[in-house]
């Protein structure tokens, strides 16, 4: 959790809502991202998304079975329903989100009957690091 924090904080250096994203196979960073929404004009530029295109294409398969992610807060339906079509194994958030996320909160993604994969959740590690940062960055632009 502590390199995905950091790519949040690079994510806010840039102007970015500071999410970072990290996935990891055997033990071993194999992609990494943070929101580049923005940056990249695309709103699936999620750090999640990011960081799943990109260990899938390190990879060579649309299906990373056996990683894990990393993200800095719960997911939304659209990156709940990409770490599900992924294959996930395991998902640990940081921060949850009541009013955007969608794994414990909202659409809980992963308890559909129309969700064909459903990876074991871990939340919490990082918590009070990752709503700092979220706070900070929205104080800033209030």
């Amino acid at each position: 959790m502590a390199r995905a924090l950091e790519l949040a904080r690079d994510g806010a250096r840039q102007g970015e809502v500071p999410i970072g994203a990290v996935v990891l196979k055997d033990g071993e960073i194999l992609a990494e991202a943070h929101n580049a929404p923005r940056e990249l004009t695309d709103p699936t530029a999620h750090a999640e998304i990011l960081a799943l295109r990109r260990a899938a294409e390190k990879l060579g398969s649309e299906r990373l079975e056996g990683c894990e992610l990393w993200v800095t807060l719960e997911p939304c339906a659209m990156c709940a329903g990409a770490i599900a079509h992924a294959r996930i194994a395991r998902l640990y958030y940081a921060a949850p989100d009541p009013k955007g996320g969608a794994v414990e909160h909202g659409a809980r993604v992963f308890e559909q009957k129309q969700c064909l994969h459903r990876p074991e959740v871990y939340s919490g590690m990082g918590e009070s690091q990752a709503g700092e940062l979220l706070r900070q960055f929205f104080a800033a632009r209030r």
